[in-house]
């Protein structure tokens, strides 16, 4: 077999491995959608900011403790693995458990005791406490968690961690729904009834990583287990001291953190900014966390559903990249970085294009939102789905080539860059929540920037910009304003909104599909490397479209 061969068809194998968790992503993202809807009615927009803000502050701590294990471990296990190092390998586990141990415990215990102090003076919303506090625990249980999803993913394989997922995401939408319910009820008569709401939303999300917790437990001792033979074989090199690995497993760890930390960081800056700006203007705190809930629990929550496929294809080039850098594959690195940019984009693209020309009937079909604010932050931020699907995928690619420091550096000029313009635009041109819109989409684009120059100088890289970039803009354009025609048409004669959606929308994907070959924006080469792509090319020989 060719070096050419073995090339693609490892990359076909992560694309595959990463579309299995990108699908699970898509499902969890779609799952939390639905329950969210029936969530939203029941807090209202204040509770849903009460709800958002509790998990902005819950996010940092998970970043600053835990949530970097899944990466770190499974780098440090499949570049173990590659080398016959099985030894290594499971010191690398044992050690990770121990760590998420003493991080994550560490930090459900700075948000217990002083989660009404960071609520109140840091976010000015002392109301998201309580949530908060509810949440709290699920560090701890996902700190072990992340370290048996990065051992699978070490191994080569994302199902494990995109069963859980789904698993988590079920038990979550199912007692966050009842538990919003029903705290509103039972607390009805206390000042705040919406933070209490918050705060049965927060128990769902506890649970749920409880329930995928256990079930990851369960199959890690299953796998044990079965191959106690192979994990246990001896290595031929020395096997490596605690203090080694935990050295290691700290480097490898430490640059991800603040990366994910400083990328993270600038949701909280914008909910603290808009906090202290908007109550100097007289707005306040359940009007303030009304325009958040807007913000946040329907802006972002649906732009970052696409975002989703990058995280995971992201997270399932780490390992692969780790191996053929290993190997000295440096050709099979450029052709995995391509060929995952690429098939993002063919997804990113028309997604962002789609949510920003069908904003207004998609808000009135989720949330039954007929506001033309929540529709023009949608139509004004589509273009974040597109620059953090980039960012995402291209910071994964600086992790997977040990120039994770880059991606720290580059998450942290733009959160000056962008700290700095949300500011302006809050307090001298009063945009109100406009500004935070902005703010997002500039964000991801100097993330975007900064992070293709570092790779193209590491890699010598350039990534191919027709095919990639303009192809599927012009077909996700053309596509746009089919669908916008067909519904307004469709709605014109059954004046329904869901069932112009229902129709316009498969019709627009059909139509970008076919651009998307006619244009030759994918290639009878690239499609079979790309996931169910042999199963589109014999349809395409069929059609004579290829």
């Amino acid at each position: 077999m060719s070096n050419d061969t073995q090339s693609k068809s490892g990359s076909a194998n992560f694309l595959v491995q990463g579309s299995i968790l990108a699908a699970a992503g898509i499902i969890v993202r779609f799952i939390g959608l639905l329950y969210k809807i029936p969530m939203t009615r029941a807090l209202g927009n204040d509770g849903i900011g009460y709800y958002n803000t509790a998990y902005e502050i819950y996010n940092i701590g998970l970043i600053l403790s835990s949530y970097s294990l899944p990466l770190a471990i499974s780098k440090l296990i499949a570049a173990r693995r590659i080398k016959g190092q099985m030894q290594d390998a499971r010191r690398v586990f044992q050690s990770g458990l121990v760590f998420g141990l003493v991080s994550g415990g560490l930090m459900t215990c700075i948000l217990l005791f002083g989660g009404d102090l960071i609520a109140d003076v840091v976010y000015n919303s002392p109301s998201s406490a309580l949530p908060l506090k509810v949440m709290a625990p699920t560090i701890l249980i996902f700190s072990i968690m992340g370290v048996i999803r990065g051992y699978f993913q070490g191994l080569g394989t994302m199902i494990p961690t995109s069963v859980s997922q789904i698993i988590e995401q079920i038990v979550n939408a199912v007692i966050s729904i009842a538990a919003s319910f029903t705290f509103m009820i039972w607390f009805a008569n206390r000042e705040n009834p919406a933070s209490y709401g918050a705060a049965g939303g927060t128990l769902g999300t506890l649970s749920g990583a409880a329930a995928a917790f256990i079930f990851l437990t369960i199959l890690m001792m299953r796998y044990r287990k079965k191959n106690a033979r192979e994990l246990h074989q001896p290595q031929k090199v020395p096997v490596a001291s605690w203090n080694q690995v935990y050295a290691a497993l700290f480097l490898t760890m430490t640059p991800i953190v603040l990366s994910q930390f400083v990328y993270q960081l600038s949701g909280s800056v914008d909910n603290s900014m808009f906090g202290h700006i908007m109550e100097g203007k007289g707005l306040v705190e359940g009007q303030r966390q009304n325009l958040m809930g807007i913000y946040g629990g329907k802006y972002r929550l649906l732009s970052n559903v696409p975002v989703a496929i990058a995280s995971s294809l992201g997270t399932s080039m780490i390992p692969s990249i780790v191996r053929s850098r290993v190997q000295k594959r440096h050709d099979e690195v450029q052709y995995k970085i391509r060929l995952t940019v690429k098939f993002n984009m063919l997804i990113a693209i028309p997604c962002a294009v789609g949510m920003g020309m069908l904003a207004s009937p998609i808000m009135r079909l989720i949330f039954n939102d007929h506001t033309d604010l929540t529709a023009n932050l949608m139509m004004l931020g589509a273009p974040a789905v597109v620059f953090f699907s980039l960012s995402t995928v291209t910071n994964a690619v600086l992790q997977g080539i040990d120039l994770m420091r880059k991606s720290v550096t580059h998450s942290a000029i733009s959160l000056v860059i962008h700290t700095i313009l949300v500011y302006f635009m809050l307090e001298h041109l009063n945009l109100g929540v406009y500004g935070l819109v902005i703010g997002n989409v500039t964000f991801a684009l100097v993330v975007c920037i900064l992070n293709w120059v570092s790779i193209g100088r590491a890699l010598n890289y350039h990534q191919e910009v027709k095919t990639t970039f303009l192809l599927p803009l012009l077909a996700a354009l053309l596509m746009g304003i089919g669908a916008v025609v067909i519904y307004k048409a469709v709605f014109a004669v059954i004046s329904s909104n869901s069932m112009a959606l229902l129709i316009s929308v498969p019709i627009a994907m059909l139509i970008y599909g076919l651009l998307i070959i006619l244009l030759k924006a994918v290639t009878a080469e690239e499609l079979p490397d790309m996931p169910f792509g042999r199963k589109l090319l014999r349809l395409c020989r069929k059609l004579r479209l290829m």
